[in-house]
């Protein structure tokens, strides 16, 4: 198996890296060339950075795929991320498996095709019983979207009459999330320079460190994602309480 082009950062790492991997357009377009250009340049980075993060034994990475807002895209661009990412969960499903990772999906299955979401249930069915690294898809994702589903399968359990609402608290409503026994991101990254979260893990960001790089995400590579632990590393992570000393 390849090997990580950057020595694991020393200490102690994040558990949970969220991605937000933007910049494949503009990538392409100073390149002049078409923007599926980049998204088939990304797969690289994607495959290295998963590669990566398995090997510094980090518990979990999650990479925004493809949100709900996406659907808004030129038709041509969504029919290609649809095939790109059946594509490319078919190609390296077999290694992430070897590699004991476990894959996860979080997001809405309606309107996703047919032949990618039969990619997805065969990655997520073939990795279930994996114990090493959660590599969480977030592909038909929206934050704002995963609240709402949560808060629907939360009113359905009270009027089943299998939950009274004075038992809702966070822990409780947090059960109803995707993946709800993946802990909060420890570091969000976000390439391309964009400052923003954009309808990104809206609820299990509340106390995540944010990293923001100018590289683009098919330029961004190990050595990136260690620079990013290492500005995490540096930080002070207070939790809402009061600096000390």
């Amino acid at each position: 198996m390849s090997k990580s082009r950057a020595p694991r950062p020393q200490g102690n790492l994040p558990h949970h890296v969220a991605i937000i991997m933007d910049g494949n357009g503009r990538w392409a377009e100073r390149r002049n060339l078409p923007r599926i250009a980049g998204h088939k340049a990304g797969e690289e980075s994607i495959t290295e950075i998963v590669r990566t993060a398995s090997e510094w034994e980090l518990g979990a990475i999650t990479l925004f795929a493809f949100s709900t807002e996406n659907w808004n895209r030129p038709e041509n661009e969504v029919e290609f991320l649809m095939s790109f990412n059946r594509n490319l969960l078919n190609k390296r499903v077999n290694e992430f498996h070897e590699r004991n990772i476990r894959i996860r999906h979080m997001g809405r299955r309606e309107r996703i095709p047919r032949s990618t979401l039969r990619a997805i249930d065969n990655a997520v069915e073939m990795t279930r019983n994996n114990t090493g690294m959660s590599l969480n898809i977030a592909f038909n994702y929206g934050g704002r979207a995963e609240i709402v589903d949560a808060a629907r399968g939360l009113c359905e359990d009270i009027s089943a009459g299998r939950l009274e609402p004075g038992d809702v608290d966070e822990e409780r409503f947090r059960s109803f999330l995707y993946v709800p026994d993946v802990p909060d991101p420890d570091l969000l990254v976000r390439t391309a320079g964009e400052m923003r979260i954009s309808n990104f893990l809206i609820w299990e960001l509340a106390y995540t460190e944010i990293y923001v790089t100018e590289v683009l995400w098919p330029d961004f590579h190990a050595k990136d994602l260690a620079d990013a632990i290492h500005e995490y590393q540096s930080r002070e992570r207070r939790f809402g309480s009061i600096r000390k000393g």
